[in-house]
């Protein structure tokens, strides 16, 4: 599948920002699941682009003087690809995701440890167990999703983003990003590295569910090979799945971070179109 994206973040002051800085992890980079085509992305000043440890494309833009509105518009064409490689006996897929000749990234055992997001309380880990105790091969790991989408269900409003997998877990309800979360740190805590994958998924119907995040477990990290779960949807990822970026857990993947002098009253308005392009074949 091919799409055409298109995402648009504006933020507005009741008082101007003085001065912010911004990072933003909002153009996917080409890999095993996807190639990107095109992407341009629109910011006020000039931004820079790196790469951080985990691979992702980073870009950083300062706004200097005073402004009431901060606008960034992200946009291109990915095409998601299909299934290849290995099959395990269910029919699942892995991938591998080494960096490229020259691209020095973390090795996947960076991925073991937990931060304040993803730290699993006892009973998350009692939870979590069972599901893993013959291994983790990937229909172990998506039985572990499926049930942390049942017990964390999907409720939007019920968390924010400084909402931790421990809260989430505890209350019962979240959004896509706790689940996520939750799976990483039951993961973690039982030895399997694991990353939270922050992206778009397509849905005609569903379309509040553009901005999505969800799961990647490592099988084997001395061949980085990995799998990807859609917890939300219980389900392997597949090519309804546009990634953005990688990280630790919601904060190291977030596609906008930023620090302001000033700008009270903030509000915040997100619209993303993904449109699915004709098979030019």
């Amino acid at each position: 599948m091919k799409y055409k994206i298109h995402h648009h973040t504006v933020y507005r002051y009741a008082e101007p920002v003085r001065r912010s800085v911004h990072e933003l992890r909002l153009e996917p980079r080409s890999g095993p699941l996807q190639t990107v085509h095109s992407w341009r992305l629109s910011t006020p000043g000039n931004p820079s682009a790196a790469r951080d440890g985990f691979g992702n494309i980073v870009h950083n833009f300062t706004v200097a003087g005073p402004a009431d509105t901060i606008a960034i518009e992200a946009s291109g064409e990915v095409e998601v690809l299909p299934p290849h490689g290995d099959l395990d006996r269910d029919g699942h897929h892995a991938f591998c995701d080494a960096p490229p000749p020259g691209e020095s990234r973390v090795s996947p055992l960076y991925f073991l440890g937990s931060t304040p997001l993803t730290t699993a309380p006892p009973e998350m880990q009692a939870f979590a167990a069972p599901f893993l105790a013959s291994g983790h091969e990937i229909p172990a790991l998506l039985a572990l999703a499926q049930a942390i989408g049942e017990r964390v269900r999907y409720k939007p409003n019920t968390t924010d983003v400084g909402t931790s997998a421990a809260e989430a877990f505890s209350l019962g309800s979240g959004v896509c990003q706790d689940q996520a979360q939750v799976m990483v740190a039951a993961c973690r805590a039982l030895g399997i590295p694991a990353r939270y994958v922050s992206g778009y998924f397509y849905d005609a119907v569903a379309t509040d569910l553009a901005s999505h995040a969800w799961a990647d477990v490592c099988l084997d990290p001395e061949r980085e090979i990995w799998c990807s779960l859609d917890i939300t949807h219980g389900c392997v990822t597949d090519e309804r799945h546009v990634r953005l970026a990688v990280g630790r857990d919601y904060q190291s993947a977030a596609p906008v971070r930023g620090i302001l002098k000033g700008g009270a009253g903030e509000t915040l308005e997100v619209n993303v179109s993904i449109t699915p392009l004709p098979d030019q074949g």
